[in-house]
């Protein structure tokens, strides 16, 4: 599967910060196996800017999975969901309900996660947590789904139910 990640950050960005959480991300999926990384970008919090980004990696370089990572807080500069919504035409509410989900049981910070999910395309876009700890812990919470979901998005038309229970 061919992924890229977009670390929105206005400091990561202007090299104030190191992309602690994007490198991260990249280190579970090559781990993991079956994950190719073709792009990391690191974009300042601007909505047109990762709207543009986003549309860049699911319509021109169709590639299969897009981690977000960043933006997806309380503060005035997170624009990172909204960014999304105006690129996925099918929202998948369950990806970010199991990342909280996973997130509250280490600390209740996690239920002010605006994070989204969804489809644009054959593209799976994701949004993580811009911490290095939460977007570790969020990514490996959906990993066991990840590749399920990502068989589907591709045209997989298989029972899911089929597959088996709590994996």
């Amino acid at each position: 599967m061919r992924v890229a990640i977009l670390t929105l950050s206005d400091t990561a960005s202007r090299g104030e910060r190191h992309d602690a959480s994007g490198e991260a991300i990249k280190a579970i999926l090559l781990k993991e196996g079956g994950f190719q990384v073709v792009a990391h970008e690191i974009c300042p919090d601007d909505e047109a800017r990762i709207v543009e980004i986003l549309f860049k990696f699911s319509d021109s370089m169709r590639l299969d999975l897009v981690l977000t990572t960043g933006g997806t807080g309380l503060s005035p500069r997170d624009v990172t969901p909204e960014a999304t919504r105006k690129v996925v035409e099918k929202e998948i509410p369950g990806i970010p309900e199991l990342m909280r989900l996973e997130g509250i049981k280490i600390t209740r910070r996690a239920a002010l996660s605006r994070a989204i999910a969804g489809i644009r395309g054959r593209t799976l876009i994701v949004n993580l947590p811009g911490s290095e700890k939460a977007a570790r812990e969020s990514l490996s919470a959906i990993l066991p789904v990840l590749s399920h979901a990502l068989k589907k998005v591709q045209g997989d038309t298989s029972p899911c139910g089929e597959e088996g229970s709590l994996r």
